[in-house]
């Protein structure tokens, strides 16, 4: 059992320190010392919060990749956006409201999710996006306008969502994503 103490300092040191401590670095430190104590419930419940925080910390992340709304459009960041989506099987989801004169639509980005993992057949498939809908192309992705819902899988693993608007002025705001960094968050 001793042999795990040096892998969670290790842990701990390997982390980027923003500040001398934070809630993150608190429970790490907490978790190791319920550790050594023999206290392996606690330990857990330490790194289970850990874990959670760092999960938040990562969708956040996420939500940095909503576009910015357009001249004579406002932006909405949901309350409940940039939040890990458990509810959902996993992963991270972020959404945003874009309202302009008199209309307004949705952005919706959801990465790491099994549900998004499971339509990348779909999404990945140019031939399944064509029976779907019509297929546009978006900074260089591939998405499909499914009846005014434009969608496209960035990276096999970001769920990229407009919906609710007039398609042209939703691919004009998905065109200010940097899809490339998209590709890697979090990683």
């Amino acid at each position: 059992m001793r042999a795990l103490t040096p892998i969670f300092a290790a842990a701990v040191l390997a982390m980027p320190l923003p500040a001398a401590a934070d809630d993150i670095t608190d429970a790490l430190t907490s978790a190791i010392a319920a550790y050594e104590q023999g206290e392996i419930t606690d330990a857990l419940d330490e790194m289970a919060y850990a874990e959670q925080l760092l999960q938040r910390l990562q969708a956040q992340g996420l939500t940095a990749f909503l576009p910015e709304p357009l001249d004579g459009w406002t932006r909405e960041i949901e309350d409940s956006s940039g939040k890990a989506a458990a509810f959902m099987g996993g992963g991270f989801l972020t959404e945003a409201a874009f309202t302009g004169p008199g209309r307004s639509f949705t952005v919706t980005l959801m990465a790491d999710n099994p549900m998004v993992m499971q339509m990348g057949g779909m999404l990945g498939n140019r031939a399944m996006m064509a029976m779907m809908g019509d297929i546009l192309r978006i900074n260089g992705e591939t998405f499909v306008n499914q009846e005014g819902e434009v969608m496209g899988l960035i990276g096999g693993r970001v769920l990229v969502q407009a919906s609710g608007g007039e398609v042209d002025e939703m691919v004009a705001h998905l065109e200010q994503i940097d899809f490339d960094a998209l590709q890697g968050f979090g990683q």
